[in-house]
């Protein structure tokens, strides 16, 4: 499960980041560099998330929507200097509850 837990962060990374690129360019008017690393960073994160091991990629998804919750508001944070609220931290608390009941009852059968 570490493994696992690992490749949706670093998925949840390249994701975020090629999304916050595109943020740059078209809400920051930065350099249209920026579209070509957010690109870059996209197809990255779709590669990545082929390799965490659930055989069903409808489940990987839902799995890796509270994964990327928690990465959101870690970049929230990190990088937007932004702090969360107690909403956020409720909301991504059933995100995850909802992910790690997903993983755990498939990994039972």
């Amino acid at each position: 499960m570490i493994g696992n837990l690992g490749i949706f962060f670093l998925a949840a990374f390249f994701e975020i980041f090629g999304c916050f690129a595109f943020w740059l360019y078209f809400r920051l008017g930065k350099t249209p560099w920026w579209i070509v690393l957010g690109v870059i960073s996209l197809i990255l994160f779709a590669y990545v998330l082929t390799k965490i091991d659930v055989e069903n990629a409808g489940r990987i998804y839902a799995i890796y929507g509270g994964i990327y919750i928690i990465a959101s508001l870690i970049w929230l944070v990190l990088v937007e200097r932004e702090s969360f609220n107690r909403w956020d931290i409720i909301g991504a608390s059933l995100a995850m509850i909802g992910a790690f009941i997903i993983f755990i009852g498939n990994k039972a059968n």
